[in-house]
């Protein structure tokens, strides 16, 4: 009897404890659920200021792009369409010559060194005409250059030599090719702009001439056209002139690499030559 009152004891207490934790989770829930509201309550105006904040942030970039591209037009109509036309197509061409011809020496790029391996390899092995396969399937001027060379091996060491100088003059003169029309577009840019500033002058004392009177407005038309073009020819010769210099260089890096392959590879011809007259 003992056992059966200890047993239904227990059992009365494991329910009255169940019981009272599923009320304290009801109680708790509204009070989680309070607080949660509470915190998006609160969340919420900060979410907007940011949000606020953020909108005229891009709104304002979107006015200054804007204003920038009103303010580029409304001085290319001042300074005159004709003018200010005829020097952005100098810039046009200009810019399009720079690009082909940086496009054209960035391909030009060969690694000297793994190329001269391949070559003296193939010699080992091949002879002449494995070399001449592996400057067949190599692009650039060093592995043309190449090519002529020992092309002429069997004329004698002299003659690749010769042949190795000549050709390189040949890849230089490739390599600086539109180089002159794009010293002329530096030229004309500014030469236009100070054109525009001479038509401008003199449009300006037309004006003083039929009015008979020397004033700010008579002669502020006149000066705005000088300036804008002259400003507009500077700024495009500069450009192009930046983009000149940069060509420049690499084509001395690209000269450079050939003259000392072309050192190393007649180096090669001779160790070959040596080797096969034992």
């Amino acid at each position: 009897m003992k056992k059966v009152f200890a047993t239904l004891t227990v059992l009365a207490m494991l329910t009255f404890g169940s019981a009272a934790v599923m009320a304290q989770d009801e109680a708790a829930a509204p009070a989680a659920e309070a607080a949660v509201e509470q915190v998006d309550e609160t969340a919420a105006p900060e979410a907007a200021e940011a949000e606020a904040v953020e909108a005229p942030a891009a709104e304002q970039k979107d006015n200054a792009v804007v204003a920038l591209h009103k303010t580029l037009k409304t001085k290319f109509i001042e300074g005159g369409a004709g003018f200010m036309a005829l020097t952005l197509i100098t810039l046009i061409f200009g810019l399009a010559l720079c690009i082909e011809r940086i496009v054209y020496l960035s391909l030009s790029k060969t690694n000297t060194k793994v190329l001269l391996a391949k070559i003296e390899d193939a010699l080992k092995k091949g002879g002449i005409d494995a070399a001449l396969d592996v400057c067949r399937n190599t692009r650039g001027p060093v592995a043309a250059i190449f090519y002529q060379g020992l092309s002429r091996y069997h004329e004698g060491v002299d003659v690749v030599e010769k042949t190795v100088a000549s050709y390189g003059g040949v890849q230089l003169g490739l390599l600086e090719k539109n180089l002159s029309w794009i010293t002329l577009f530096i030229a004309i840019a500014p030469s236009l702009g100070f054109l525009g500033t001479i038509i401008g002058m003199i449009e300006a004392f037309d004006k003083i001439q039929q009015v008979g009177d020397i004033s700010a407005t008579v002669v502020a038309g006149g000066i705005k056209v000088a300036l804008l073009t002259t400003l507009l020819g500077l700024i495009i010769a500069v450009v192009l002139q930046l983009f000149y210099n940069y060509i420049l260089s690499l084509i001395e890096g690209l000269v450079n690499e050939m003259e000392d392959s072309s050192i190393s590879l007649l180096d090669l011809v001779v160790e070959y030559d040596a080797a096969q007259k034992k």
